[in-house]
């Protein structure tokens, strides 16, 4: 199905299919839950059909501890349910499990060209932090957006909800289904990134011009989901603001205050300038936010404590959420391999 099949598809009422992961790199953080995995939770697996993934190849792109890797893929797939989403409304399942992203994957490196891969932004970005630290740079480093193409065109996907720093690799996972569509046949459809209007992508408390990641060296910025809430009240009012005295929303000039503001913007539902109008002090300001964060992970956390107690429970919605993506994904990649001149297996 090509771009224009799509969009007659969905204007005929044809329910739309969204794809998004999360990688078990390091412990989920209040960026996560804000810029992707609430929404998952409240909007997503309710509109479409929706397909989740705890994306475990991808973390061993750099250099890691095995046990680790496994440790947090499934605390990722726990919190990820624990966040909301409904295995009877949407799917969830392990990257790993499934092997048609591994089966993709190499066809679009087949189809991506090398200055392609050399001009991701996060290739750059990450081979820098590997090489500051004396390691080397693995080749799965600088080709894993071929893998993350693989993972969001195995399944016909419409929408990929991601934050501001993922955008690229969705715009390169469009550019290889139009090409690969265009030399080999209508195969793919063409998807398009989803970025939420509010807290896409919350900064660090201690260097609020920086994304809070998951796996940063220096943690006193970063939230963590399953953070105490003493732990949590101490970082948010340890943040990085100015030594203007008011509060204001300006993003470019005060980037400490407006992240302070997104962040209670999106944990309230309401929007930071006007949240700003209401302060006239950091202190104050800091002190809703550490209350509004806590407040957020409240059930987060508790429902994670449940699903930990029963890792039956979560094993088996991973295992089915594989099967059923496996099916899903199967006959398009098979498609793909013929169009491509593989000969059919078994």
């Amino acid at each position: 199905m090509n771009e224009m099949a799509t969009a007659s598809a969905m204007a005929t009422g044809a329910r739309k299919r969204i794809f998004s992961g999360v990688q078990p790199t390091g412990h989920l953080t209040l960026g996560n839950y804000l810029g992707a995995m609430r929404r998952w939770a409240e909007v997503d697996q309710h509109r479409a059909d929706a397909l989740f993934c705890v994306v475990n190849l991808h973390a061993l792109t750099v250099e890691h501890d095995p046990a680790r890797v496994r440790r947090l893929s499934r605390q990722a797939a726990t919190l990820v349910l624990a966040s909301g989403l409904d295995p009877e409304l949407c799917t969830l399942f392990v990257q790993s499990q499934v092997d048609e992203h591994l089966r993709l994957s190499y066809l679009m490196e087949c189809t991506a060209s090398d200055g392609e891969m050399r001009r991701m932004i996060q290739y750059k970005e990450k081979a820098a932090r590997e090489q500051g630290r004396g390691g080397s740079v693995r080749l799965s480093l600088l080709t894993y957006p071929a893998l993350m193409a693989a993972d969001i065109l195995a399944y016909g996907t419409d929408e990929v909800p991601v934050g501001e720093d993922q955008a690229q690799h969705v715009e390169l996972a469009r550019d290889l289904a139009v090409r690969f569509n265009q030399r080999y046949g209508a195969t793919f459809v063409v998807p398009k990134a989803v970025t939420p209007p509010v807290a896409a992508r919350v900064k660090n408390l201690q260097e609020p011009t920086s994304k809070m990641g998951k796996s940063q060296d220096r943690t006193a910025g970063v939230v963590y989901l399953l953070d105490e809430p003493e732990a949590v009240r101490k970082k948010v009012m340890r943040a990085v603001t100015d030594s203007e005295p008011d509060v204001s929303y300006e993003p470019e000039r005060r980037p400490g205050v407006a992240n302070l503001l997104e962040v209670l913007a999106a944990c309230a539902g309401s929007d930071p300038e006007r949240l700003a109008e209401g302060y006239d002090s950091c202190g104050a300001l800091k002190k809703d936010v550490a209350e509004a964060v806590v407040e957020t992970l409240r059930p987060v956390q508790a429902r994670h404590a449940e699903l930990a107690a029963e890792p039956g429970l979560v094993d088996a919605v991973l295992l089915a959420g594989a099967e059923r993506a496996r099916g899903l994904a199967r006959p398009r990649v098979d498609a793909a391999f013929e169009a491509i001149g593989v000969l059919p297996g078994r």
